[in-house]
Order: C-alpha cells, then sequence, then structure tokens
C-alpha cells in the first residue's frame, strides 16, 4: 500500500453524479488538504435522478453536471469531468474501457478511487447496476488496457497519450472493507458536498445524522474512538 506522501494525483471514476460524496468526499478533502491533485471522472450526467416532477427531465443533466461540480468544490477539487453516458443504461463496453483509459493516460495518477463492481447483498443499494459497470469498466481500464501501449492504439497514435500504470486502487462500497480512513475532522464538507447536490438530498429529512450514523458505525468496525467518523475501503495494490 502506498503512503499518502507517495501520492500526488488521484483519479476518482464513478457512474454518477454524487456517488463520491456519498462514499469518499471526506477522504478526498483529506488529500486534497495534503497537496494531492484529484480529478474526478463522472461517466453518466445522472439523467436518470432527481425527485422534483416540475423540472423538465431535458434540464436534469445540466443540474447535476452543476451540482457535482459545487460538491467537488467543497472538498477542494476543481478538476471535474464528466463522459456523458446515459444514467440507467451503463455496461462494461470497449468504447467506456477506451474513455476511461483515456483520462487515466491523461491525469498519470498514482491512485485511484472507483466503485465497487461486485454485489454487496447487505446494502443493494450500493450495487446499482451502474455503480458495477462503471467499477469494472474502471478496473478493466487500470488493468491491462491503460498500461498496455497497444491496447486502444487511437489513443497514442491519434491523441499521443502514452500508457500510464495505477499503481493501487482503493474501493469503495465493496461487501469487504480493509482499510478506514478517520474523516472526523474533514466530516463538515463533506455534509456540505452531499448538499450540493440539492436534487439529490434536498428532500432526506435529515442528512446529516444518516451520513452521522453510517460514519460512526464505520468508525465502530475499525476501532476508532468514540465519536469519531470514518469512510470504509477496500484497497488493491496494482502488479508492476
Amino acid at each position: 500500500m502506498l503512503d499518502d506522501t507517495e501520492v500526488s494525483r488521484v483519479l476518482v471514476v464513478t457512474a454518477h453524479p454524487d456517488d463520491v460524496d456519498f462514499g469518499a468526499s471526506g477522504t478526498i478533502a483529506g488529500w486534497v488538504d495534503a497537496g494531492v491533485e484529484v480529478t474526478y471522472c463522472v461517466i453518466t450526467d445522472g439523467d436518470a435522478g432527481g425527485f422534483d416532477p416540475a423540472v423538465p427531465r431535458s434540464e436534469i443533466p445540466r443540474i447535476r453536471r452543476a451540482e457535482q461540480v459545487a460538491a467537488a468544490a467543497a472538498t477542494g477539487v476543481t478538476d471535474v469531468r464528466f463522459l456523458g453516458y446515459r444514467d440507467g443504461e451503463l455496461t462494461v463496453t470497449h468504447g467506456l474501457r477506451r474513455d476511461i483509459s483515456r483520462v487515466i493516460r491523461q491525469v498519470r495518477p498514482q491512485r485511484m478511487l472507483i466503485q465497487t463492481p461486485e454485489r454487496n447483498w447487505e446494502r443493494i443499494p450500493a450495487s446499482h447496476p451502474d455503480h458495477m459497470a462503471a467499477g469494472e469498466a474502471a478496473i478493466q481500464a487500470v488493468y491491462p488496457d491503460a498500461r498496455n501501449p497497444f491496447a486502444h492504439p487511437s489513443l497514442l497514435d491519434d491523441e499521443g497519450l502514452d500508457a500510464w500504470s495505477v499503481q493501487e486502487v482503493w474501493v469503495m462500497g465493496h461487501p469487504t472493507r480493509t482499510h478506514y480512513v478517520d474523516v472526523t475532522d474533514t466530516f463538515a464538507r463533506k455534509i456540505e458536498a452531499l448538499r450540493a447536490h440539492e436534487s439529490q438530498t434536498a428532500h432526506m429529512p435529515d442528512l446529516e445524522g444518516f451520513v452521522r450514523g453510517w460514519g460512526a458505525g464505520l468508525a465502530a468496525e475499525a476501532g476508532f474512538p468514540d465519536g469519531r467518523l470514518a469512510e470504509g475501503f477496500f484497497i488493491s495494490v496494482m502488479p508492476g
């Protein structure tokens, strides 16, 4: 596992706007505070989301992109990229693997944060089909695609993007957690980020209480002292 001092760039790949903020924004705020450059790659525009029937569906992609940019700013992230795939229709395709590989080669991260491709039977909402497809496409882009100069040859031949090997992958939402991050000191920014997703969270009567309970449970699971809050991940070290 890399020490945080060995990491200067992190790439986060998620299916929807708000996924990263529920799962990892406290951790990301800490990375940014430590001087790490973090990039968000959001595969869909979340166009199947939202709860207000008065809002025209055609406006949802614009709204959700703006919400994600504002949420990212709450954690200190300014580089947010959208791939524009359709919400609710995500599958692992050669094209999606190429598009994620492109961003990997552009950003050249030592560490990536992705969603789990494995179903969590204890927390089915974490296993949204788009989440699992995003996770599977992302890990295939990490290995073998982005590191292989002969995969997706147009990336090198037409765009000049050399192969890049990611060293470590953090997985959020995984049914087995192997690492925990204390996010007590960045929790307020996590809540600020989640509230920026107004179309998704404004209907929740006690957003902070819900997220705080979740974080307290993970902190207890990690063995942290009472009163602390945590986020949990599965970590995989990539082959050299």
